[in-house]
């Protein structure tokens, strides 16, 4: 999902980043990763510390080359980085690249779709910290503004999934950060009107596809009341049974998404953004660390990771960059962080 901001504003990021890759070394340090292909070996161990300065390069590198936020890369990274390992200058630059862009949004205003995705991850990185910040609210403003009066907005749709295909993953990623935002940013005079509108429209648009179920499970730990106790179970028995034979999950068995080359979707391989993804969100809805499908997952994510540290996931789209693998690494992270791993 790109946002494109004017450019005095992406001059103004430009000199930030300078600035900060100067004073400090490690961003320096963080070069281009190299193409997510499906050919890397297998790592002889499980990295954690490559795994995190993967999702770090994938990101810097993305504002580098690209100027924009997308939900697969950097968008992804700052809703999860805070989770991982503390304050880092990565994270650093990732977090003021965002909050410049929002700036940049009173001269030239983005898509809805931009809009929310960046606020989104903006809260979700506060949530991490425990305080709700301005350039969250101004993002949020913003959004609520766009909204449409069905609660929805006009979401991207271009096929590219699991992010881009539908106006469901627009609806539950702004659900899930209002309701994880901290200082009850979701019942204050800002949010609570069009918060509701989110709840109503999810009660009148139930989740069809697999990938959608996930959300709303991941939804109903911050907000219980979205969600009914037997539609939770359903969707939770609806994922387990997805599971592979290996232990992990397939991202092609998510959802019904179609590749640009009418090639089929390869539906029993399992992969990172999967496994990673139904991992995250069966452990927020309440499934025990102790679970058996749990254990097997994990231990999947403990065999699968490449040596650059990424976990690779083929792209539902096309074959050109796979970078569903960078949304893929972040969401492995943070189920091995749910499921209590990041320690050991």
């Amino acid at each position: 999902m790109k946002t494109f901001q004017n450019l005095g504003v992406f001059l103004a990021l430009i000199l930030t980043s300078k600035s900060l890759a100067v004073a400090d070394p490690e961003l320096n340090q963080l070069k281009k990763p190299s193409p997510n292909i499906p050919e890397e070996p297998l790592a002889k161990s499980m990295s954690l510390v490559k795994a995190v300065e993967f999702i770090d390069r994938a990101s810097l590198h993305w504002q580098k080359s690209r100027e924009c936020v997308t939900c697969h890369t950097n968008g992804a990274y700052l809703m999860g980085r805070a989770q991982l390992q503390g304050d880092s200058a990565p994270h650093a630059a990732v977090r003021s690249f965002f909050e410049q862009y929002v700036i940049g949004w009173k001269e030239k205003k983005p898509g809805p779709h931009g809009i929310v995705a960046t606020a989104a991850a903006l809260a979700l990185d506060d949530a991490a910290k425990g305080k709700l910040s301005k350039a969250t609210r101004n993002a949020f403003t913003e959004a609520w503004r766009t909204q449409l009066e069905d609660g929805s907005w006009d979401w991207l749709k271009c096929g590219w999934g699991p992010y881009e295909s539908d106006d469901h993953y627009g609806v539950t990623l702004a659900a899930i950060a209002v309701a994880n935002a901290p200082e009850k940013y979701a019942s204050s005079e800002a949010a609570a009107p069009g918060f509701d509108k989110l709840l109503s429209w999810l009660r009148k648009n139930q989740p069809k596809m697999a990938h959608q179920k996930g959300m709303m499970l991941w939804l109903s730990e911050a907000a219980p009341d979205s969600v009914l106790k037997e539609e939770k179970s359903r969707w939770q028995k609806d994922l387990l049974n997805l599971q592979q034979e290996d232990g992990g999950w397939a991202i092609a068995t998510l959802g019904n998404w179609k590749r640009a080359d009418n090639t089929a979707q390869i539906l029993d391989q399992s992969d990172g953004y999967g496994t990673g993804f139904v991992l995250f969100v069966l452990r927020k809805s309440g499934i025990a660390v102790d679970h058996p499908a749990i254990i097997r997952g994990i231990e999947w994510i403990k065999s699968n990771q490449r040596e650059s540290g990424r976990w690779f996931t083929r792209s539902t789209y096309n074959d050109k960059h796979h970078f569903i693998t960078h949304a893929g690494t972040t969401f492995t992270l943070l189920a091995l962080a749910e499921c209590n791993e990041l320690a050991k």
